[in-house]
C-alpha cells in the first residue's frame, strides 16, 4: 500500500503540471499522512538539511566551470585541436565531434553545457560540409551526454551523495566507460557516414596541429589537474570543482583573455539559476528519501526482487530497464534522487558493488537525456542548431542504441568498468 502511495502521489502531481521539485514534496507529504505523522516543522526541517551538504558545493562550481569554459574561449579551442587532428579524414567533422565531446566532458560535468557549444559550433560546419542535418545533430547530442559519464561529473556528485558513495571512486570508474562511449560513437559514425558524399577540409600541416595543439594546452591541462589531483589525494571532489572554476576564468580572462569584469556578472548569474534548480530539487527529494526509510520502503522493495537477489546480472538488468523507463519521463537529477534512496539497500543486499552500479546508472541516466520525449539535450540543440524535436530525435537513434549496447555489454560484463575502474583508485 505504501509503495502504491508513493508511486501515485508522485505520477499523479507531475501528470497534472506541477513542476517535478513540487512534485517531489507532495509526494512526501502524502507518505506523512498516510504514515499518520504529518509534520510541517519536521517536512521544513529535511527540506533545509536536503541541501545541507559539503559535498553539493561541487554543484555550482562544476556549473560555473562550464559556463566559463563555453564563454571564454576553452571549447572553440579544443573543438580547433581537434578539427586539424581529423578533420581531414572523411566524414572527419563527425570525428571532431566525438573527441572534442570526450575532451570537453573532463571540462564541465555538464551535457547541456557541452551540447550548447557543440550545437554553435559544429553543426553549421557538418551542414555546410553536406552531412545529413538530423544525424549530425543526432550525433552532437549523443556525443554530449558522455559528460555526465567522464570526470567531474555533477551526476556522480549528486548520485555519490543520495547513495553515500565514494565520490572519487565514482569519478574514477567513470573514465574508461565514458571512453567506450564515445568508441561506440566513433565506429556508429563511420558506418552511417562512409557513404556520405561531403567536402573533406584540407589536412592541416604539422606546424598547423602544433599551433592548435599550442592554443588549446590550457584547455586540455585542465582534465589532467582534476584526475591527478583525486587520484593522488590532492584535493577532495568538492575542491576539484574550485579549481575547475578558478582554473577556467583564470584561463579565459589572463590567458585567453577573452572574458572582461563586465562579461564574469552573467556568467555568474546562469551558474546561480541553475545550481539554484539542482539544489532545490535535492531538497525536495530528499524529503522524500528520508519519508522511504521510514516507510521502510527499500525493505518491501527488496522482498518483490527477492527472487533476483541470487542473480546480480538479472538484477541488474531489470533494474537498468526500470531506469531507462523512468528516464524517459524524468529528468537526470530527479531520476537520480527518486531511484537511488530506493534501489541502494536492494542492490547492497544483491552484493553489487555500489561503485559499479553508480556507474551504470548514471550512464543510464545519461541515455535518458536523449530519450523523447523529455530529452534535455534533445531540447539544447534542436533549440541552438534551429532544427526540429522530430528531426533530432531520428538522427539520434542509432547512436543511443550503439550506447545502449555498450551498457548492456557492461551489464553482462562488470570487469569492462571494475577492472579499469582499479587502475585508477
Amino acid at each position: 500500500m505504501t509503495i502504491t502511495i508513493f508511486v501515485l502521489s508522485l505520477l499523479g502531481a507531475m501528470a497534472i503540471g506541477i513542476p517535478i521539485a513540487f512534485s517531489l514534496l507532495l509526494c512526501g507529504v502524502a507518505l506523512m499522512w498516510h504514515l499518520d505523522m504529518f509534520d510541517a516543522q519536521i517536512l521544513a526541517q529535511n527540506l533545509l538539511e536536503g541541501s545541507n551538504s559539503f559535498p553539493l558545493l561541487a554543484v555550482p562550481f562544476f556549473m560555473l566551470a562550464g559556463e566559463v569554459m563555453n564563454a571564454g574561449g576553452l571549447s572553440r579551442r579544443i573543438v580547433n585541436f581537434a578539427m586539424a587532428c581529423v578533420g581531414h579524414i572523411k566524414g572527419g567533422l563527425g570525428y571532431v565531434t566525438i573527441m572534442a565531446a570526450v575532451i570537453m566532458a573532463a571540462l564541465s560535468g555538464s551535457a547541456v553545457a557541452d551540447a550548447a557549444a557543440l550545437s554553435a559550433l559544429l553543426l553549421p560546419m557538418m551542414v555546410a560540409a553536406g552531412h545529413d542535418r538530423a544525424r549530425s545533430s543526432g550525433l552532437i547530442a549523443s556525443a554530449s551526454i558522455i559528460a555526465p559519464v567522464i570526470p567531474p561529473s555533477i551526476g556522480f556528485v549528486i548520485f555519490g551523495v543520495a547513495g553515500n558513495v565514494s565520490i572519487s571512486k565514482l569519478f574514477m570508474a567513470g573514465i574508461v566507460p565514458g571512453i567506450l562511449l564515445g568508441a561506440s560513437l566513433w565506429v556508429t559514425w563511420w558506418w552511417l557516414a562512409r557513404r556520405e558524399v561531403v567536402q573533406v577540409p584540407p589536412r592541416k600541416s604539422m606546424g598547423e596541429i602544433g599551433v592548435a595543439m599550442r592554443e588549446a594546452t590550457w584547455a586540455l591541462v585542465m582534465p589532467l589537474i582534476v584526475v591527478f589531483g583525486l587520484k593522488f589525494g590532492v584535493f577532495t571532489p568538492t575542491e576539484a570543482a574550485v579549481v575547475a572554476a578558478v582554473y577556467a576564468l583564470f584561463i579565459s580572462t589572463f590567458i585567453y583573455r577573452e572574458l572582461g569584469l563586465k562579461d564574469l556578472y552573467p556568467l555568474f548569474v546562469s551558474a546561480a539559476k541553475t545550481s539554484a534548480i539542482v539544489m532545490f530539487l535535492v531538497a525536495a527529494a530528499m524529503v522524500s528519501a528520508w519519508l522511504i526509510t521510514v516507510a521502510n520502503l527499500p525493505a518491501q522493495l527488496i522482498e518483490l526482487l527477492q527472487p533476483l537477489l541470487d542473480s546480480p546480472r538479472l538484477l541488474m538488468l531489470t533494474i537498468m530497464v526500470i531506469t531507462l523507463v523512468v528516464g524517459t519521463a524524468l529528468d537526470m537529477t530527479p531520476t537520480i534522487l527518486l531511484l537511488t534512496p530506493v534501489l541502494m539497500p536492494v542492490v547492497k543486499a544483491a552484493g553489487i558493488d555500489p561503485v559499479y552500479f553508480g556507474v551504470l546508472f548514471i550512464i543510464n541516466n545519461a541515455i535518458g537525456l536523449i530519450t523523447p520525449p523529455v530529452g534535455t539535450v534533445l531540447n539544447a540543440v534542436a533549440g541552438v542548431g534551429k532544427i526540429s524535436m522530430d528531426e533530432v530525435t531520428r538522427g539520434v537513434m542509432p547512436f543511443m542504441l550503439a550506447q545502449f549496447t555498450i551498457l548492456f555489454a557492461m551489464v553482462a560484463f562488470p570487469a569492462l568498468v571494475m577492472v579499469p575502474a582499479r587502475w585508477f583508485y
